[in-house]
């Protein structure tokens, strides 16, 4: 099991700031994100532990982490809404003043939450998306649906997300 090591250990070093970041922005808490990405990790190398070399060769590491990370947010918070998603950038800037500041911190805080409201199909693909930078392949991969149902889940959540969700009937 030597190659597999190598292999977890060199998937954790390239992904693990990845999946905590997912993690975070699926559960909106530090403390869930942290369980979230260790359990991901864990599941992922029970997974390589059996897989023949030539899977291992082939395997989409970053899409594979992302599904295994996703369904583990789905088994460890179903019905349960964060009530806050950290984005990317919610660091202020260094070279705006404290008044620019705050008000950015505060869009991004409004914009988390409005994100952590989303339905759970619409936020896990605004999420991996546009936060985890991932393509919309890589997003169908993650979820396991059709590249399609993704980007109108996309478009669904980001539309409600400007507001302009005037009652399509399937939510």
């Amino acid at each position: 099991m030597e190659g597999t090591e190598r292999v977890f250990e060199r998937l954790v070093h390239e992904h693990q700031h990845r999946v905590y970041a997912l993690s975070l922005a699926l559960t909106g808490n530090r403390h869930d994100a942290e369980d979230v990405a260790q359990d991901t990790f864990l599941r992922a190398y029970r997974a390589l532990a059996t897989y023949p070399p030539d899977r291992i060769r082939e395997l989409k590491q970053k899409a594979w982490l992302h599904r295994i990370a996703v369904n583990v947010v789905r088994n460890r918070v179903r019905g349960v809404r964060p009530s806050l998603v950290e984005l990317n950038g919610s660091e202020p800037s260094l070279s705006s003043g404290p008044e620019d500041d705050v008000m950015r911190k505060a869009e991004i805080d409004e914009l988390a939450a409005r994100v952590a409201c989303l339905p759970a199909r619409y936020r896990e693909a605004v999420v991996l998306r546009h936060v985890q930078d991932l393509s919309y392949a890589e997003v169908a991969e993650a979820l396991g649906q059709p590249v399609g149902t993704v980007k109108a889940n996309v478009h669904r959540g980001l539309k409600i997300l400007r507001g302009e969700n005037h009652g399509d009937g399937d939510d």
